[in-house]
């Protein structure tokens, strides 16, 4: 049976159309969906996420809610969702150190927390919602979108300028580059990193290196069919041998590799559970 136009799923991702974000932001994007499941892992990355709920004036769990407006800090574990409430969402995935300038805290400050938009920005984030309701309703998600950089464009707190030196940092960490050895490339001190890092990248080094590990890992088990083997896997994402492995995955994932089943292979950080 077709499905109703209402029943398809609407999705749009773009580019920045701003080049001031563009070296902050890696995509935003809309979103529609409906989803079976009552509740689902969302997997750390190691970045932050920029939320906006249209379709209700709420996000995050019984114990982590916030208005509809909220900015998703680095997480260091795994945070249980409802997709109920990415029925309408537009979402900003910041690059690494992207969400620094619009804040005038610390990334840390939010880290494996979600905080509204009303706490971080006052009116301006206690307003933004409806800001982007009327611009979709005026010019669906396209001008949505456009409203939403107009925003972050005048509610930056700092030069819109990525620190060449943390982003550098973050390229090899991401590699598998040893903290130590990041250090030295860079001519700092460990301490200097670790508090640089935890300034604009929300992460000390060592745990921003090990969930980007972790990350590597997921796109290797996501890019082909089959049966992951996860001895391989071990040896080629970093990880001392599988046991390493299984005991990161349980830390970061809050469940076994084996019981790893993602939306999709290219939602693989949504992890549906069952109810």
């Amino acid at each position: 049976m077709a499905r109703t136009a209402e029943e398809i799923p609407v999705s749009l991702t773009v580019r920045p159309s701003a080049p001031a974000l563009a070296p902050l932001i890696g995509a935003l994007g809309y979103a529609e969906g409906r989803f079976a499941q009552s509740a689902e892992l969302s997997l750390p990355t190691g970045g932050a996420q920029l939320l906006v709920n249209l379709d209700g004036d709420t996000l995050g769990s019984s114990d982590r809610r916030t208005r509809g407006a909220a900015l998703q800090g680095p997480y260091t574990g795994p945070a249980v969702i409802d997709p109920a409430q990415q029925r309408a969402v537009v979402w900003v995935a910041f690059r690494p150190a992207g969400a620094y300038p619009f804040l005038s805290v610390p990334v840390s400050a939010v880290r494996d927390r979600l905080a509204g938009l009303d706490e971080l920005w006052g009116t301006d984030g206690a307003v933004l919602r409806e800001r982007l309701l009327e611009a979709m309703a005026a010019g669906g998600p396209q001008a949505c979108l456009r409203e939403l950089e107009t925003v972050l464009l005048r509610r930056s707190e700092r030069p819109l300028e990525p620190d060449p030196a943390v982003r550098l940092a973050a390229v090899l960490l991401d590699r598998g580059t040893p903290v130590g050895e990041v250090a030295d490339r860079l001519g700092w001190t460990s301490r200097r990193l670790a508090r640089r890092c935890a300034e604009q990248l929300g992460l000390p080094p060592k745990r921003y290196a090990r969930v980007r590990r972790f990350q590597r890992l997921l796109g290797r088990v996501n890019a082909g069919p089959g049966e992951p083997d996860w001895a391989v896997l071990a040896a080629d994402c970093g990880y001392h041998d599988q046991a390493h492995l299984i005991h990161e995955f349980r830390a970061l994932a809050g469940i076994t590799p084996t019981a790893y089943a993602p939306r999709s292979p290219l939602e693989r950080n949504h992890v549906p559970l069952g109810g």
